[in-house]
């Protein structure tokens, strides 16, 4: 996984496709493109039976062109980077700083792809990808591009709850005065804890039930550990939130109710 850093220091983490996908997604990208030239010779064929040598070569070098890298160009120019083969597999290129490629990256890929691809059998693109950690052929290189999986696994969202022998506790708890952004860094390490180093998840809850009980009272039952006082905390604020959301929601029902009751008159 690469990360890349933006303009307002937000880092992005973006996947690079595997060798494996890339592999599967120019397959069919060569396969739709040799069945089109194909398909384009044939009707050449039979529109034009009667032409000389000379000038069935040259229909016949401007329909490879036409196949292998005018259109291949022209897809990924149209569509930030997608062709038939990519949207299959998921993949998407981009440039090497995350962004869409445009006209000129699709240009220097189609040139360059025509000899790795074609002209070499895969050879020199299965070389240069094979040595590469973002799996990037000759004209990914130079052309600063790189094949970005867009089809990812979500990841299960986790709720904070209140273990049972906190819930008397929290219940009667004073946990209104816990700051928004206190809240949101507490609940991103709930989500994350799981995929967290041992040292460092214990660290940070320690670090972050230190900071919410600054805001909590009275203080929890002996033996609480930090992971559980922030699912308790958190949890009855959700639940809290929650209940004074729908109580707003039927009080505004009432009033909706009275004002359509009321008489109307011209």
């Amino acid at each position: 996984m690469s990360s890349i850093i933006t303009g307002e220091a937000v880092v992005l983490e973006l996947r690079p496709a595997s060798f494996g996908a890339r592999a599967l997604g120019l397959m069919l990208d060569v396969l739709v493109h040799v069945v089109l030239l194909f398909v384009l010779l044939f009707l050449l064929g039979m529109v034009a039976p009667d032409l000389d040598g000379a000038a069935a070569r040259a229909m016949a070098l401007s329909s490879v062109v036409l196949c292998l890298v005018v259109v291949p160009v022209a897809v990924e120019t149209l569509s930030r980077g997608r062709s038939l083969g990519k949207l299959a597999t998921g993949l998407r290129i981009v440039r090497d700083d995350g962004g869409s490629i445009r006209f000129r990256h699709a240009v220097i890929r189609g040139l360059i792809g025509f000899l790795e691809i074609y002209a070499t059998f895969g050879g020199l693109a299965i070389a240069v990808a094979l040595f590469n950690d973002k799996s990037k052929r000759l004209g990914d290189v130079v052309a600063g591009t790189y094949s970005l999986r867009q089809r990812v696994p979500s990841e299960p969202t986790v709720l904070p709850y209140a273990p049972p022998h906190l819930q008397a506790w929290v219940g009667r708890a004073d946990i209104g005065r816990v700051p928004d952004g206190t809240a949101r860094r507490a609940s991103q390490f709930i989500q994350q804890a799981s995929r967290m180093a041992p040292e460092s998840r214990s660290s940070l809850a320690v670090a972050l039930a230190t900071e919410l009980a600054a805001y909590v009272a009275p203080p929890p039952p002996p033996g609480t550990t930090p992971e559980g006082y922030l699912h308790a905390v958190l949890g009855e604020r959700r639940n809290r939130d929650l209940e004074r959301l729908r109580r707003a929601e039927q009080r505004s029902a009432i009033v909706g109710d009275r004002l359509n009751r009321l008489p109307f008159t011209r």
